[in-house]
């Protein structure tokens, strides 16, 4: 058994003393591999958001109970609006943030690069602009609140500057007519008369707006002009309230409603982890992916507003659905498998070839030894055939002996046990050829 054993520790030996330089290079190549291995992504990110009771707020909640599910803590921030979550964002105060479409003006030169730090995830759903008014004359033009009492949002929200863009762009000029004044505090001011119109960027099926379609004496603007906003603000898109949909009963609204829209896009950091990004667009789908008033099933997420660089990840979403991993393992197991897996290419590319080399290597290495001593055992013979002098008999003795010694001593693996007696046998037949050159009869 210790034969064995040694035998066997041996040949271990010989394996290493052979394969050693193989070993090397794969753990250089490990090394190197490893510089591009992505970091574990962080188990808590940050999402602002706006209001407390607003929308952003509340599907971010539900992103949070989402991700949650995977281990994953989404703390929801607060905030006055798009303008706050874009400084948030600048600032590494949060990774994601909400950002109404038309916030950030396009670049005057596309080719131009982006150096925001920040990319767009898409678009998640539609944000109606809805302009609500009294008085007993209908108003389908902006133009027609010109010296009117106008709630158009705090200041850093993102329905503030879409209001005084649409305003500046009907020659509406910012006075102290145009109210800090959102939510259920301009629906409250407006029903109270005390305001003669307010805008309004909120889901049809929001509080304000539903309390705002059922006030009486608040009606709600219908643009007459919605082709020609979406000319001049691309960002906008054209929707319908149809006839009926807030009552049936009541048939309210009387007729069909145009409304224009941004979208709600979700921002984030352009040193979010991957894993995260796929991980939110998830949540995302799950969220926002059904049919809705205004959309269709599977309408979003989707780039529409391209007012940042889309993120490659988002993508390959969009293209491709969830990573492989991710449909069928746990997110952080998944996430640590596609990590690792920039490991594997020292092995495939190095590993298996050089150890296809390896046996040959190690047998070349083994067959050495012995054949070191066949090389001095065949110029022995040869000084013993053509040039005997018996003079040197002891000595040709003494190196045949030291011949057979150095075969019995040599260390190799039992496979190749037959070529150590193959050399002893022929040591053995040197000394019949030199007992004949010494009695030759």
């Amino acid at each position: 058994m210790m034969g064995r054993i040694k035998v066997g520790l041996l040949s271990l030996r010989d394996l290493f003393a052979t394969a050693w330089w193989i070993f090397l290079i794969v753990g250089l190549g490990f090394v190197v591999a490893y510089q591009f291995v992505q970091p574990a992504p962080p188990r808590t990110i940050v999402i602002s958001t706006g209001g407390e009771s607003g929308a952003y707020y509340q599907f971010a909640k539900r992103y949070a109970a989402i991700l949650a599910r995977s281990g994953v803590t989404l703390e929801v921030k607060a905030s006055a609006g798009s303008l706050e979550n874009i400084a948030r964002l600048k600032s590494d105060e949060a990774q994601i943030g909400f950002v109404q479409g038309g916030v950030i003006e396009p670049k005057n030169d596309p080719d131009e690069a982006d150096d925001s730090g920040l990319l767009s995830l898409g678009s998640v759903f539609y944000e109606p602009v809805w302009v609500f008014y009294r008085g007993d004359k209908r108003l389908d033009r902006l133009t027609q609140l010109q010296g009117k009492r106008i709630a158009i949002g705090q200041e850093g929200s993102g329905i503030r500057q879409l209001a005084q863009r649409l305003l500046e762009a009907n020659e509406i000029r910012t006075n102290d007519k145009l109210l800090p004044l959102s939510g259920l505090v301009a629906a409250e001011e407006l029903q109270q008369g005390r305001i003669d119109a307010a805008f309004i960027i909120a889901a049809e099926s929001a509080p304000v707006v539903q309390v705002l379609l059922r006030s009486p004496g608040v009606k709600v603007m219908s643009f007459a002009q919605a082709n020609a906003y979406q000319r001049h603000f691309p960002f906008l898109t054209r929707l319908t309230l149809p006839q009926g949909a807030a009552d049936l009963v009541r048939d309210f609204p009387p007729e069909d409603i145009k409304v224009l829209a941004p979208t709600a896009n979700l921002i984030v950091r352009d040193d979010l982890h991957p894993a995260l990004q796929t991980l939110l667009l998830q949540a995302v789908s799950e969220v926002h992916g059904k049919s809705g008033f205004f959309q269709s099933a599977g309408e979003f997420p989707a780039y529409m507003d391209q007012l940042l660089p889309l993120s490659p990840e988002a993508a390959r979403y969009f293209q491709s659905g969830s990573p492989f991993l991710q449909r069928y393992l746990p997110f952080w197991l998944a996430v640590l498998f596609d990590r690792l897996i920039v490991l594997l290419v020292p092995i495939i590319a190095l590993l298996i070839p050089l150890l296809k080399v390896a046996p040959a290597l190690y047998t070349w290495r083994v067959r050495s030894k012995i054949f070191r001593s066949y090389g001095e055992l065949k110029f022995l013979e040869e000084d013993i055939r053509h040039r005997f002098d018996p003079a040197k008999m002891a000595d040709y003795r003494s190196r045949l002996d030291a011949l057979d010694e150095e075969a019995s001593q040599l260390h190799v693996p039992l496979g190749f046990s037959d070529l150590v007696y193959t050399l002893r046998e022929h040591v053995n037949l040197v000394r019949h050829i030199l007992d004949k050159q010494e009695n030759p009869t």
